[in-house]
């Protein structure tokens, strides 16, 4: 699907969706647990993967109620071989998770995904996978899906670089604490995106199990139970909601509500106080869980994106529209995700006229031209470049084109109708 976005004012109110991060956690924690019911979770292509693999491990998960909501008959911590290969489509999280499932299983499972996914680096863990009693194959050898994971593992302790993924250390934590022994993560590097591991061990604590931060990495104890005492809810998306807001402060004529902005351990909340130092004026009510963002003329700043890779599209958006040079600094793991970010976020804006410096580890969007917009994007198959591109567009001066854009449905089913809610402008074609 192609939509042309035209140049739009907008306003009023819109609820966020589920976290994506939030959904695949909560669900797998479900199926770790004898049973549990997961309330909200996202509906979307990503988190289908989870639940498929979910089910493929022995768990049922039957959807109840108006507010899909799941009840998951889980597989208690021993997980089955999967019947037939594990299809993680283009859902990075999934396969690095369930890739220490894998580990738990008496026997071999095969995990593969699209294009874009067996191109993202997987050595890591499964080094980690290896050293801890299991079996592992990349079947191209190159540390790449397909990939071919036998169990079951024992625990122990592992070396990891933290530069590379946060998802390898929260697929340990999450296995490891249904180990005989348990599983301590030691960080060679520094850790990226460390908000992601805290969003880890905060599900963890609703599902009864418990896993900390060391003084060299994390650690989880073996022989826990997931055992939630109640039905876990999940937050809002702070992620999706950075488009949201982006909206506001570049087009509103009416103040911007997005509801559903529980306060939680999303390091993409970051967003806020970025909009906040650029000049924008916004607020977070957390006890109504709102966030409320007018227009206003906003200042470059500089942004070290190391643990919130997620925001960098928006906020290259952003940057385009400022007064100064905005600069994403810390940025060389965006590049490893579902496309390289940085570059792509870059040939865009470059496209339409934006003085650009591209770095390995950091991108400066300065001057912008006169008037932006009247040319054609390709979503690049990446959802969060999709949604970017489009706050872009609703903010140029001419109507844009972006190729691909069903590909939202990854995180955002819903944004161009909640775009279309707020006033925004999209022909679908």
């Amino acid at each position: 699907m192609d939509v042309r976005i035209s140049p739009a004012a907008v306003g009023g109110t819109v609820r966020a969706p589920p976290s994506k991060s939030y959904s695949h956690r909560a669900i797998l924690a479900g199926g770790y647990s004898d049973s549990a019911t997961v309330i909200g979770p996202l509906d979307s292509a990503d988190t289908a993967a989870t639940r498929r693999a979910v089910e493929a491990f022995g768990a049922r998960v039957t959807p109840t109620g108006a507010d899909d909501t799941l009840a998951i008959a889980g597989f208690a911590g021993r997980p089955d071989v999967p019947d037939d290969v594990l299809d993680c489509a283009n859902a990075g999280t999934t396969m690095r998770l369930v890739t220490a499932t894998a580990g738990l299983a008496e026997g071999y499972t095969i995990l593969t995904g699209d294009a874009s996914l067996r191109s993202r680096p997987q050595g890591p863990l499964l080094a980690a996978v290896e050293s801890l009693g299991g079996t592992t194959l990349s079947v191209h050898e190159d540390g790449t899906a397909p990939l071919v994971i036998g169990g079951p593992i024992d625990g122990g302790t592992v070396t990891l670089p933290g530069d590379v993924s946060s998802q390898f250390i929260s697929a340990l934590l999450m296995a490891g604490a249904v180990t005989d022994a348990g599983i301590t993560v030691d960080l060679e590097t520094p850790v990226k995106s460390a908000p992601y591991i805290q969003i880890t061990i905060e599900v963890l604590s609703a599902f009864g199990v418990t896993a900390e931060a060391t003084t060299r990495g994390y650690r989880v104890t073996g022989g826990q139970r997931y055992h939630p005492e109640t039905s876990y809810e999940v937050p809002g998306d702070f992620s999706s909601i950075s488009y949201l807001v982006a909206l506001g402060a570049l087009c509103a004529t009416d103040p911007v509500v997005i509801e559903g902005a529980t306060p939680s351990a999303q390091g993409d909340a970051a967003i806020i106080a970025i909009l906040e130092e650029m000049g924008a004026p916004i607020s977070w009510d957390h006890e109504a869980a709102t966030v409320t963002v007018s227009a206003a003329p906003l200042s470059a700043v500089t942004v070290d994106v190391g643990d919130t890779p997620d925001l960098l599209p928006t906020l290259a958006v952003l940057g385009a529209f400022a007064d100064g040079q905005m600069c994403l600094e810390n940025c060389e793991h965006v590049r490893i995700k579902e496309t390289d970010r940085v570059a792509v976020m870059a040939a865009a804006l470059d496209d339409l006229g934006v003085t650009i410096e591209e770095e390995r580890t950091r991108l400066c969007v300065g001057a912008a031209p006169a008037e932006m917009g009247g040319i054609a994007f390709d979503g690049a198959g990446y959802h969060r470049i999709i949604m970017a591109l489009s706050v872009l567009a609703t903010a140029a001066d001419r109507a844009c084109t972006i190729r691909g854009a069903e590909d939202v449905a990854v995180s955002y089913p819903g944004f161009f109708d909640a775009l279309e809610t707020l006033g925004g402008q999209v022909d679908r074609r």
